[in-house]
């Protein structure tokens, strides 16, 4: 499976399977594109005609780059078989072992986003916070169902954590209490919105967090219209000044400024150029998943303008770095020379099998997003899973269960999606969201553009 595309200047081909990247000049890419299904002689004919009136390609050149490309099909770095089909149906029936939780530790916010996939942090049920108890007993259960993993994460997410605070950090201490009788290592990672960041809790969360989150929208008008507190007033001026000290202080260690694009600021690009000029480094920007009857809704007509966008954030990128003004862009962190392991690329998450999402109460979820509802619900804390049914289901579930999925070039960088995206698209686990799909081919090519890049300047500065 090949993908071949023309952006910023480069002519890039991917080899899907061998994951290898080529940036080819306009003969090459005419020949890559006819090789497969034309004989070489057909090829060179076809070639001769087109560069008739180019003096600068010869018949031996057009000869010669033909036999480059088989050399690449030979070394296996074009036109390779899928490798991988047949081990997709080994991972159905692999042992699996839990090494994250995402710890819905508040089910309850200071913010009313509207937006809001967890209804303003409730999940369409009963505010709560979790009891240290509920916190000590996920701890337990991680550690009793890890297996063979030595590294273990806990994501601290609502609602709002902050709200949770002292239960955050007793939980922190416990289980920092279990690594040496365990031999096991815990990351912490906390997302926030910010309204309640004092200098104990930053400090606490620069000592503990391996990575921390930082919900910003963009530009204030942007950030203020969806993300309100509850009496209807923007958050931005309060939050911006907490996440820069925050982010000083932080030093070198990881974290994110998150945002969400909608319908209402589709020029998001805009947004991420503002948070980079706040002085932030480290950015994510997300579509919004909602009902598409929402007034802020993406719709496939906003399609053209979005990949647009993602163009103008990887060439602004480029010119940023070459400026020494450089930033990181989470969607475009693409690792062309080593990357995931295969069984990673296939199955992706690890949702509902490696990865659960605890409520206050203890009750197991396959991830944050579908906390709440209990078609969904897979056991709790004491009892364990009890759905083995629905966890065999997400077990199943990859880029070679979908048949979407089977001629797509980047199901091995998505992994056949978003499994809560794909039921609230189309009813199951195994559908998939056209218009995600769509955004993520485009996020890709853009991202690998990026790489070119970097590559060739790279070569430029050291010829």
């Amino acid at each position: 499976m090949i993908h071949q595309y023309q952006l910023n200047g480069y002519n890039i081909v991917l080899d899907t399977y061998s994951g290898s990247v080529h940036v080819v000049d306009d003969l090459a890419y005419k020949i890559i594109e006819l090789y497969e299904q034309t004989p070489p002689e057909e090829i060179l004919r076809l070639m001769l005609e087109e560069y008739k009136q180019d003096a600068d390609i010869t018949e031996e050149d057009i000869r010669d780059t033909i036999a480059a490309v088989e050399e690449l099909k030979d070394s296996g770095q074009l036109f390779t078989s899928d490798p991988y089909e047949n081990l997709s149906m080994d991972l159905k029936n692999r042992k699996t072992y839990v090494k994250a939780l995402c710890l819905n530790v508040a089910h309850t916010c200071n913010l009313s986003c509207d937006y809001c996939f967890a209804s303003q942090g409730k999940y369409n049920g009963n505010r709560a916070i979790m009891s240290y108890e509920v916190g000590q007993k996920a701890i337990d259960f991680l550690l009793e169902n890890s297996g063979h993993h030595r590294n273990l994460d806990i994501d601290f997410f609502g609602g709002e954590p902050l709200m949770a605070w002292k239960v955050v950090k007793q939980i922190v201490a416990y289980a920092r209490s279990k690594e040496k009788e365990y031999k096991k290592k815990f990351r912490f990672t906390f997302t926030t919105n910010g309204m309640l960041l004092n200098d104990e809790v930053t400090e606490f969360l620069n000592q503990e967090m391996y990575n921390v989150v930082l919900s910003l929208d963009g530009r204030k008008e942007v950030h203020d219209r969806l993300r309100t507190t509850v009496n209807g007033k923007g958050s931005y001026d309060h939050i911006v000044p907490k996440f820069q000290e925050f982010v000083q202080k932080r030093g070198d260690q990881e974290y994110y400024v998150r945002g969400t694009y909608t319908g209402n600021n589709v020029d998001f690009t805009n947004d991420i150029f503002h948070i980079a000029d706040l002085g932030f480094d480290k950015i994510s920007m997300e579509p919004v998943i909602c009902d598409p009857r929402e007034p802020y809704a993406l719709t496939e007509k906003d399609l053209p303008e979005i990949y647009n966008q993602y163009e103008i954030l990887a060439k602004e990128m480029i010119n940023r770095d070459e400026q020494g003004e450089g930033f990181t862009f989470y969607h475009y962190m693409l690792d062309l020379s080593e990357g995931p392991c295969i069984q990673k690329r296939i199955t992706g998450c690890g949702s509902g099998t490696e990865y659960l999402a605890v409520t206050p109460w203890g009750e197991l979820f396959p991830c944050h997003q579908f906390v709440g509802d209990e078609e969904y619900s897979m056991g709790n804390l004491w009892d364990g899973i009890t759905r083995t049914d629905l966890q065999c289901q997400f077990k199943e579930s990859n880029c070679y269960s979908k048949p979407e999925c089977k001629y797509c070039w980047a199901k091995l960088y998505c992994s056949g999606g978003c499994p809560a995206n794909a039921l609230h698209a189309t009813g199951s686990i195994n559908g998939t969201y056209d218009f995600s799909c769509d955004v993520f081919r485009k996020r890709v090519e853009c991202s690998m553009m990026v790489k070119v890049a970097e590559s060739m300047r790279a070569m430029e500065s050291t010829s």
